[in-house]
C-alpha cells in the first residue's frame, strides 16, 4: 500500500504562513502533502483540471484555504467526489467570517467540511483522521498524539496549581 497523500490548495500565496501548520502536522504523520496555489476565481480551469484529476494523482484528502467569498473549496468538491476540507482564512473583512459562512453554506450535494478561521491544524488532524480510516498505521499515531495533548495540558495544571499556591 502506498503512503497516504493530501493536497493543500491555497486560493492566494499569501495564505501560505497560515498554513504551515497544516503541513507540519500531515508530515508528523508522515502523509505526503501537495502545496498549491489555486485561485477558483482568476484561475478557474486549473481547478477544475486539478480536482478532476486530484484522484488518478494520488490525492485521497483535499484541504482548500481562502479568504473573503472563499469559493475554492466548493469548486474543487463540485468536481471530485474526494473529500474537501475548508480552511478559511481571515481576511480584512469581517475578520474571515465572510469566508466561514461561504464554505459551510454550500449547497446540498456538495459538501465541504470545514474547521474553524485559520484552522489549518485542525484541518491537518480531520484529513489523518479520514485517512485512519484506510491506514491503520495512521491510528496508533493519532492515538499517541492524542495521549501527548493530555499529557501536555496536564503538565500545565501542574504548573498553575504551583504558581497558584506561591501566591
Amino acid at each position: 500500500m502506498s503512503n497516504p497523500k493530501v493536497a493543500i490548495v491555497m486560493g492566494s500565496d499569501s495564505d501560505f504562513d497560515k498554513l504551515k501548520g497544516c503541513i507540519k502536522v500531515l508530515k508528523r504523520f508522515n502523509i505526503e502533502v501537495d502545496v498549491n496555489v489555486i485561485s477558483a476565481h482568476r484561475t478557474p480551469e486549473q481547478a477544475e483540471q486539478f480536482a478532476k484529476s486530484a484522484e488518478e494523482n494520488g490525492i485521497e484528502v483535499i484541504i482548500a484555504a481562502a479568504g473573503k467569498a472563499a469559493h475554492l473549496g466548493g469548486v474543487l468538491a463540485a468536481f471530485t467526489t474526494l473529500p474537501v476540507i475548508g480552511v478559511p482564512i481571515k481576511s480584512s473583512t469581517m475578520d474571515g467570517m465572510d469566508s466561514l459562512l461561504s464554505m459551510v453554506q454550500m449547497p446540498k450535494g456538495i459538501p465541504v467540511a470545514t474547521v474553524a478561521i485559520d484552522g489549518g491544524d485542525n484541518a491537518g488532524i480531520l484529513a489523518a483522521q479520514m485517512l485512519s480510516l484506510k491506514y491503520d498505521s495512521l491510528k496508533a499515531q493519532l492515538k499517541q498524539f492524542k495521549k501527548e495533548m493530555a499529557e501536555e495540558v496536564l503538565r500545565k495544571n501542574e504548573k498553575i496549581k504551583a504558581e497558584a499556591a506561591e501566591l
